[in-house]
């Protein structure tokens, strides 16, 4: 039938659209660009079928091929991820705000959301001097119990110790440093001051050396965050404290999309 998706093959191998996706999505690990044979071993697939994908994603412009024979993601992909990037209504509306925050701490702004155990980066704005920067990007990823703007997320979204066992299930929670909170007991107490105080801080607890504070916005519900905005600083130039006793000139920043409707 036109347009069905092939599903995987019961033994795990990439069939279809599946296998054109895997290969879409190991290109964006190469901008300089990668050789038939390395994404074959990469992907797991055989040669002839790789490179029928490629050639599926250059007729559709979302893969390219340069002088050397090396593929790449193709500029209509860039287009197509970066003009959606820029019109979504939240990421216009709070980057002028984390510019604000950079350019006042001297730090990282971010603006992030939750998706699943992760969070994932829809703005980041580096300050405008300063030698030592943050290496998150813009799409990036980090789990969502080891950051402010996750913990934060979650808080509002597990109100139970229940809801917070079921969240953190059998899988355990990656240690990301030895101030993570791991267990579903540490993070149920940890969720529910972050309710009571209405902001959440990140001690180290994702990288050594790196704190964070994360207060919520309301840019598409009135009464749910749509996303977290923070501001986070090397340890030794912005000690978490001078994050903790700015939250409230951050929350003015914000305005409207600081509080719930």
């Amino acid at each position: 039938m036109t347009g069905e998706v092939t599903p995987p093959a019961d033994d795990g191998r990439l069939v279809g659209s599946d296998r054109v996706l895997a290969v879409l999505k190991e290109l964006s690990r190469y901008p300089d660009g990668v050789g038939l044979d390395e994404l074959t071993r990469a992907i797991g697939s055989p040669k002839p079928t790789v490179h029928r994908a490629l050639g599926a994603l250059r007729r559709a412009g979302l893969a390219d091929q340069d002088a050397r024979g090396h593929y790449m993601l193709g500029d209509e992909f860039l287009r197509m991820a970066f003009a959606h990037h820029e019109a979504r209504p939240e990421h216009v509306r709070i980057r002028p705000l984390l510019e604000t925050l950079a350019a006042r701490f001297g730090e990282t702004a971010h603006y992030a959301v939750l998706d699943g155990r992760e969070v994932v980066y829809r703005a980041k704005v580096d300050p405008p001097t300063g030698a030592v920067r943050l290496t998150s990007t813009i799409g990036g990823r980090n789990p969502a119990h080891a950051t402010a703007v996750g913990k934060l997320l979650l808080a509002y979204r597990l109100d139970t110790p229940e809801a917070v066992a079921e969240w953190v299930g059998d899988e355990p929670l990656v240690r990301r440093t030895p101030h993570t909170r791991c267990t579903a007991e540490e993070l149920h107490e940890e969720l529910r001051a972050i309710r009571a105080q209405g902001y959440s801080v990140d001690d180290q607890e994702n990288e050594v050396g790196i704190n964070c504070v994360a207060v919520p916005v309301y840019a598409t519900s009135p009464v749910l965050p749509s996303g977290a905005l923070s501001v986070s600083g090397l340890t030794y130039r912005t000690p978490l404290r001078a994050l903790v006793d700015a939250v409230e000139d951050i929350r003015a920043l914000l305005g409207h999309l600081g509080e719930p409707r």
